[in-house]
């Protein structure tokens, strides 16, 4: 079997890759480890903003069909401090500058728009073998395999395709999420669905905190958040919800009520994250024919700490790889060196951002210096 462009990992970067490709009559192959597309939750809701995602779906031609998905009133925003006080409260404003939609049904649009076959499931990539001029030998754990005149590694943050070109590795940037879910929170959670409003709560101390979305349903999907050492999570049994969630709950015990109560109220059992991020500046050199007709985009080539604009810089990195390619027919190398120095020059700054967001967010300040930053921003 042997295709012309293989993408690795269908998350939103490699689907809206090959959306913009079929857009200009280039046939690609998605190949994805999940074996359906509802093998595992997508995730919960993501900003989309209009000066990089957006534009992305409406390269893709999609604009439409994601504007139905927009979440009412999901731009709501609210910092509280540990004792329940609301700092900062901003309402949404309609302009959609930044709308929430599920991560999921926007996976879904990206899926429903591709020609039958483009994805292929349960194709977990096993190994990559360089043929020369460009091409790559692809075998997967099924036993099938493929071979590639261009070849994106879209597979995230443990990207196999990722020691062709770099060997930078993910490192613990020292903080660890803990994800919780309360469900028919409207009846069930009144205090905790106040406090989070239509949109996101932020409530900060330093060195820990809380983030909780509204999604569709009455459902209140919580992001715990603690600067502790690497193993941390290891020693908490994420099976009993219960203990796990006193255990992790015991960290914010001088906390307000209704906040802790988006730990211990769990429906679900509780899940870490143990939040990794790439060194930056990012990059690599395409020198040699070890690198040629090889690329990566979304979490693959510039994984950061969580930000707003890890999925908006997929699906930018996506779209705009799509273009680069249709722009330079019969010259994949003129495309990748177009497509990376942009995506480098965009990605190594936000970079530098995130790491002045997080201590923003649980520096010794917090939460006054969000509500400081927050108040700046919306005066701009």
């Amino acid at each position: 079997m042997s295709t012309s462009i293989g993408i690795i990992g269908a998350g939103l970067g490699g689907l809206v890759l090959a959306r913009v490709l079929h857009l200009h009559g280039i046939a690609a192959t998605v190949y994805e480890a999940d074996a359906s597309p509802d093998a595992r939750p997508q995730g919960g809701m993501l900003d989309i903003h209009d000066y990089n995602g957006q534009l992305a779906l409406k390269a893709a031609g999609l604009f439409e069909e994601f504007s139905a998905i927009i979440q009412p009133g999901g731009q709501q925003l609210r910092v509280f401090d540990k004792d329940g006080r609301v700092l900062f409260d901003m309402a949404d404003d309609g302009t959609g500058g930044r709308p929430e939609v599920l991560r999921g049904a926007l996976r879904d649009i990206l899926l429903a728009s591709l020609p039958a076959g483009t994805v292929q499931w349960g194709r977990k990539l096993a190994r990559v073998t360089p043929l020369g001029e460009g091409r790559h030998g692809l075998a997967f754990a099924d036993g099938t395999t493929a071979t590639t005149g261009l070849l994106v590694g879209a597979d995230g943050a443990w990207s196999k395709v990722r020691p062709l070109l770099t060997q930078a590795k993910p490192a613990y940037i020292g903080t660890t999420f803990i994800e919780t879910w309360l469900t028919d929170a409207d009846l069930r959670h009144g205090a905790s669905a106040a406090a989070v409003g239509g949109g996101m709560l932020m409530a900060m101390a330093p060195g820990k905190g809380i983030f909780a979305h509204r999604e569709p349903d009455g459902l209140l999907h919580a992001y715990v958040a603690l600067n502790k050492p690497q193993g941390w999570s290891a020693g908490i049994d994420f099976s009993d919800r219960a203990a796990a969630a006193a255990q992790v709950a015991a960290e914010f015990a001088d906390w307000a009520p209704a906040l802790r109560a988006l730990i211990l109220d769990t429906d679900r059992d509780p899940v870490p994250r143990v939040l990794h991020a790439l060194p930056a500046p990012y990059g690599w050199r395409r020198r040699d024919d070890a690198v040629r007709g090889v690329t990566l985009l979304g979490d693959a080539a510039h994984l950061m700490a969580p930000n707003g604009e890890g999925a908006n810089l997929a699906l930018m990195d996506g779209a705009e790889l799509g273009k680069a390619i249709a722009a330079h027919p019969g010259d994949v190398d003129a495309a990748l060196c177009e497509y990376e120095a942009a995506m480098f020059a965009c990605s190594t700054p936000v970079a530098a951002e995130t790491d002045a967001l997080f201590q923003t967010c649980f520096g010794a300040q917090s939460p006054h210096s969000l509500v400081e930053m927050f108040t700046q921003a919306h005066a701009a």
